[in-house]
C-alpha cells in the first residue's frame, strides 16, 4: 500500500449539480426551477411557514396557557441517594454531588428531597432543600449551611 493507491471509499465523493447546461443534462431549460410561479425566479423565495396565503398552521392552531420565560427547575436529589454515595462526615455541595454521578450535568439547579433516611452525619451546603430533609440531616448529627 502506497499513497498513490489511497481512494475515497463508494459514496464518500459526489458531483456537483451542473444546472443550465443543456437539455441532455436532465438539468437544462428550467434548470431544475419547474416553469413559472414565485420559486422560479431570480431571488424568488418564500418565507418559512408561508402557505400561499392560507391561514399558516401556526395560526390556526388554539394558543393555550403561559409559559414563564423565568422559570426555575431542579433536580431533585434524595436523601437515600446520599447514604448510597457519600461516607460519615462528608461534605456534599452541588459540585460534590456532580462527581458523585447522582446528577448527569449541571443545566438545571439541585434540590435536596426527603426520600428515604440517613443514619450517620453529614455537612450539606446547597441552595435549595426541603424542609423535612433539613429535619432529617439535623436528626442523624448533620449539619446545613444555606449557600447563596
Amino acid at each position: 500500500m502506497d499513497l498513490s493507491s489511497l481512494k475515497a471509499p463508494l459514496g464518500a465523493t459526489k458531483k456537483r449539480k451542473r444546472v443550465g447546461r443543456g437539455d441532455a443534462s436532465g438539468l437544462g431549460g428550467t434548470s431544475g426551477k419547474g416553469h413559472k410561479g414565485q420559486k422560479s425566479r431570480s431571488g424568488g423565495h418564500v418565507r418559512d411557514g408561508f402557505e400561499g396565503g392560507q391561514m399558516p398552521m401556526s395560526r390556526r392552531l388554539p394558543k393555550r396557557g403561559f409559559r414563564n420565560p423565568f422559570r426555575e427547575s431542579y433536580v431533585g436529589v434524595n436523601v437515600m441517594d446520599l447514604c448510597r454515595k457519600f461516607e460519615k462526615g462528608a461534605v456534599i455541595d452541588e459540585e460534590a454531588i456532580l462527581k458523585s454521578g447522582l446528577v448527569k450535568k449541571k443545566s438545571a439547579g439541585i434540590k435536596l428531597l426527603a426520600k428515604g433516611n440517613i443514619d450517620f452525619p453529614v455537612t450539606v451546603k446547597m441552595a435549595k432543600i426541603s424542609a423535612a430533609a433539613k429535619a432529617k440531616i439535623t436528626a442523624a448529627g448533620g449539619s446545613i449551611e444555606e449557600v447563596i
